[in-house]
């Protein structure tokens, strides 16, 4: 520690350059912290996937709707011990940007195969008495400031009323759902697929996907198979996965997120490694003569090596520092974009290996060349 001044005066010798670097390698790593953040959050949704249940869509796509005769027929299926069907409902709240997770459910056959949504026993009575009644997630509650009896207008992007031939539906709330183990499943917006059914304008008699619970998590591949053996070569054919099989291929629906994330982390680092690596060999090359005194004055080869390489691990792990914690403090800011999330333990701990390894490549030749400088050949100017 005696030799810390030393280090970093020689890190702050041109002050300007050092800044403009250390800038450059906080903005890397607070995009780092964001990307990783924001990737790790999905991932940990698609984690909380139940193993127990399976859900089946039509094998063309998750658009293509059900025949909802098809709810009995897999009840029989042996394995099987709950069946639910739900519907995507596309929906908004008075501007297309607000959007609102609806979906039209059975709340018999539905709420007892989604145990993590804690909801009063009152609220599901009034949901099952109230025709136009909708139980809503508490985040979604407190993001619009709604309260339990108010009567809200939703749009649909996809379904019209036969009444009236308009896209405008409204509701009753009846009571809020809370999801303990990850508020972000709390925007939900949950009502009674029979009033959507009579209502909606087209496609009566039909569902968006069926939702089963399986007597053995081992079996689920076997009930899945059954399931789809069902409708093997009907006019509606399905498609049976686990739960975390179907969030991962939904997600994968936007893009693949993963690959996204390393490709544009990838193309700042190696745009980055050169940037840093460019300012380190310059500053080593302008203090040869300075590390050539200190060889003079006693101090070893692997000693003065050894400075350039912590100076290189100051900058990167100090940027670090201050791009990661940028990153942390941006999340709760963006609660309404990204929904509940914070930058995970593992995310920091990764970003300051990262920071480690890329100080040690950008010393590498800066430190190599330390390690071979002739004194004679520096104090000459060779």
């Amino acid at each position: 520690m005696k030799f810390f001044p030393l280090i970093w005066a020689s890190l702050w010798r041109k002050k300007a350059r050092t800044l403009l670097t250390l800038l450059s390698i906080v903005v890397a790593f607070l995009l780092f912290g964001m990307l990783q953040g924001v990737n790790s959050a999905i991932n940990r949704g698609v984690e909380l996937a139940n193993v127990d249940r399976l859900i089946t869509i039509n094998k063309l796509s998750l658009t293509e709707p059900l025949p909802i005769s098809y709810l009995n027929q897999i009840r029989a299926v042996p394995g099987v011990e709950g069946v639910a069907y739900a519907t995507w409902f596309g929906s908004y709240y008075q501007e297309p940007q607000q959007f609102v997770f609806g979906s039209p459910v059975d709340p018999e056959l539905y709420l007892p195969l989604v145990p993590e949504l804690e909801i009063s026993d009152e609220a599901v009575n009034k949901l099952k008495q109230t025709r136009t009644g909708a139980v809503v997630g508490q985040a979604l509650m407190d993001k619009y400031s709604w309260s339990v009896g108010d009567r809200i207008p939703i749009q649909s992007s996809i379904w019209t009323k036969s009444s009236d031939g308009t896209s405008n539906w409204e509701f009753d709330i009846v009571g809020t759902y809370t999801v303990p183990s990850d508020v972000n499943q709390e925007q939900g917006f949950l009502f009674n697929h029979t009033y959507f059914d009579e209502a909606r304008a087209f496609g009566n008699g039909t569902v968006g996907w069926y939702l089963i619970r399986v007597g053995d998590p081992t079996q689920a591949a076997q009930v899945a198979q059954a399931v789809d053996a069902l409708f093997a070569n009907s006019p509606a054919e399905t498609k049976t996965q686990s739960e975390k099989e179907f969030s991962q291929s939904f997600i994968k629906q936007f893009g693949d997120i993963n690959f996204i994330v390393t490709a544009i982390l990838g193309a700042v680092f190696f745009t980055l490694l050169f940037l840093t690596g460019n300012t380190m060999m310059q500053s080593v090359r302008e203090r040869v003569p300075e590390l050539a005194v200190l060889k003079t004055l006693g101090f070893t080869d692997s000693t003065v090596t050894v400075f350039v390489v912590i100076e290189s691990l100051l900058l990167c792990l100090f940027a670090a520092v201050i791009g990661l914690g940028l990153s942390s403090l941006a999340f709760p800011a963006m609660k309404d974009v990204i929904g509940e999330a914070s930058l995970p333990t593992d995310v920091i701990i990764a970003g300051l290996l990262a920071a480690i390894l890329l100080a040690l490549i950008i010393a590498l030749i800066p430190a190599w060349r330390t390690l071979r400088l002739s004194i004679v050949d520096a104090l000459a100017g060779r």
